[in-house]
């Protein structure tokens, strides 16, 4: 007997009492729409985000990972255990461990047609059991039932691969899953190469330079799974587990990497870098002073020979320094004023530009009658030694059209007033030498979807490619665009709406899509340099790393915090404009 279907006729039958009746349908379908409406936005609570992005801090399971300690020395983490899980004959066959015995160092590349692409693996459809799945473990074959130690020999790049598994141990087939994976060593860390084959297997590259032989952790955390840190709500989809804590030591080896050579011109082309910080000296006794800064070294105390070129101790990292397919150079408040003087910078960002231009004026320029930047900012600085050098910054926040908003990230170019403000810079007979630029992460909390975003970044990189051209066409030098990619950000905040998974891929959509219009002329990694420090909030309050010192209580518990991460930022920024 087929089943009765139910009858909805009462629902539009004429009513006995209209008012009693109508009101009764007016509610249902109120209550209806709301929950669609709900559905549709994916859970957005707007309170999760407060002004200038100080959010509540949120404990997850992957805090463990790094000590908190004034010096930085995040070189200690905790044993996990791991589970055996035995790999089905579905698993996808790839080699377990390559070993490439030449001298060359690890290099990443954008993939080409990357905002394509990643549309496209985004809306891969599921439809068969292992896709359908949920990621939860990982089987890493050359690592697993090792009970002996792991022992890799420095200067080559060792090659890995991991395999996603559901909660059952069978393998999971498909890519989108986010891991964060870093090696960390007393002198050493970088955030290992991982790449996503599409079908739970994920590939990763290691290398240490002979020089830093010794013990190392290699840690691997799951944050999100199949692209779910893109989502407008994220925060409830994070899984943000600990996979595997790998203790690796790397013995000392006969191989020679190629010197880092300091950066020219032409290595700002590299759209993705895979550097890595290294510590060249230590001091154990270096209290915080009164004005928050850590003064461990000598302010000339010199850089080693291709790390980096200049005085590291200006850096107050406590022996830290970042390098990646080449080196930097320290300047000095009288080397960045020889190279800054008679120029105009132009500033277009989120509030991190806010930081770093205050960071270069007071650490590197000299100059601290400025302690605070806001939002808009346009001044001619003068050096203070030498009252005829002067440099022009002028800086326009994007998070909004008004100054006094958030949360609109690229779509603030949508607002007619606010692109005439930003093309009036560029109409007169002296135009800026150098835009400094990144999309920020108000977008992680604007976009509802990848797809609009590439939209919107589609829109940005023809707006900006119409103004250098505009500029051209006068018969003036044009503007060059100096891309600084959006920060990794840390600790709580790494579960957000401005995540590492979001911010990672919005960065390289806009990259492609400056690319596509011919408007990019260097390329800043800010999201590679931050990386390997965004696992706790000891560099970060979340999504700034250049906060001013200040002796009081960080977020993280501790009296003051570390500020280095932003000062190698403000000196690659140098690098970038003044090198040949």
């Amino acid at each position: 007997m087929p089943e009765k279907a139910p009858n909805f006729a009462w629902f539009f039958r004429p009513p006995t009492n209209p008012m009693v009746h109508w009101w009764f349908k007016f509610m249902i379908f109120g209550a209806f729409l709301g929950i669609l409406i709900l559905w549709g936005i994916d859970g957005l609570n707007i309170n999760t985000f407060q002004k200038d992005f100080v959010v509540v801090k949120k404990l997850n399971n992957s805090e463990t990972l790094s000590q908190s300690n004034k010096d930085s020395n995040f070189t200690t983490t905790p044993s996990f255990p791991t589970r055996q899980n035995n790999i089905s004959n579905s698993t996808p066959q790839v080699s377990a461990n390559y070993t490439k015995d030449h001298n060359s160092w690890i290099l990443s590349e954008l993939e080409a047609n990357y905002s394509s692409n990643l549309l496209s693996k985004w809306l891969t459809p599921g439809g068969e059991p292992c896709k359908d799945s949920r990621t939860v473990e990982i089987k890493v074959p050359s690592f697993d039932g090792n009970n002996k130690g792991i022992e890799l020999s420095t200067g080559e790049i060792h090659e890995f691969v991991f395999h996603a598994l559901d909660d059952l141990g069978a393998p999971h087939c498909l890519g989108g899953d986010y891991f964060e994976i870093d090696l960390s060593g007393e002198k050493w860390k970088s955030r290992p190469p991982v790449k996503d084959v599409g079908n739970g297997t994920h590939e990763f590259s290691l290398q240490v330079h002979p020089d830093f032989s010794g013990d190392y952790n290699l840690t691997i955390i799951l944050l999100f799974r199949h692209y779910e840190g893109l989502k407008f709500s994220p925060e409830r989809f994070a899984f943000d587990k600990i996979l595997r804590v790998i203790p690796i030591r790397f013995l000392s080896s006969e191989s020679r990497l190629p010197a880092i050579n300091q950066c020219t011109s032409f290595d700002y082309s590299k759209d993705v870098w895979s550097g890595r910080w290294t510590r060249h000296i230590k001091n154990d006794s270096c209290p915080i002073s009164d004005d928050g800064r850590y003064r461990c070294q000598e302010p000339g105390f010199s850089c080693p020979a291709q790390w980096c070129n200049g005085p590291l101790g200006l850096l107050e990292s406590n022996g830290w320094v970042y390098s990646t397919h080449c080196s930097f150079k320290f300047f000095s408040p009288d080397e960045a004023w020889g190279c800054l003087t008679n120029r105009w910078i132009f500033w277009w960002g989120d509030s991190n530009h806010c930081d770093t231009i205050r960071n270069i004026l007071n650490f590197v320029l000299d100059v601290h009658d400025i302690p605070a930047v806001p939002r808009r900012f346009d001044m001619n600085i003068t050096n203070p030694k030498n009252p005829s050098q002067t440099v022009r910054f002028t800086s326009i926040f994007n998070g909004h059209p008004n100054d006094t908003g958030n949360y609109q990230g690229l779509n603030s170019l949508v607002n007619p007033e606010y692109q005439e403000l930003l093309k009036g810079y560029f109409s007169g007979n002296v135009v800026p030498d150098t835009i400094i630029m990144n999309s920020g992460l108000h977008d992680g909390v604007y976009w509802p979807n990848i797809r609009n975003f590439i939209r919107g970044a589609d829109f940005a990189a023809s707006f900006w490619a119409s103004v250098v051209e505009g500029v051209r066409r006068r018969g003036l030098v044009p503007p060059e665009i100096v891309y600084r990619t959006t920060v990794a950000t840390g600790g709580y905040a790494r579960r957000l709406a401005f995540n590492p998974q979001k911010m990672e891929a919005f960065n390289g959509v806009v990259l492609d899509k400056m690319r596509k219009y011919g408007a990019l002329g260097k390329v800043i990694d800010d999201f590679d340099m931050t990386y390997p420090w965004h696992y706790d909030n000891r560099c970060n309050d979340g999504v700034h790393y250049g906060r001013a010192p200040l002796k009081m209580k960080w977020r993280d518990g501790e009296i003051g915090h570390q500020y280095f991460v932003d000062l190698m930022l403000c000196h690659v920024l140098i690098n970038a404009m003044c090198v040949k």
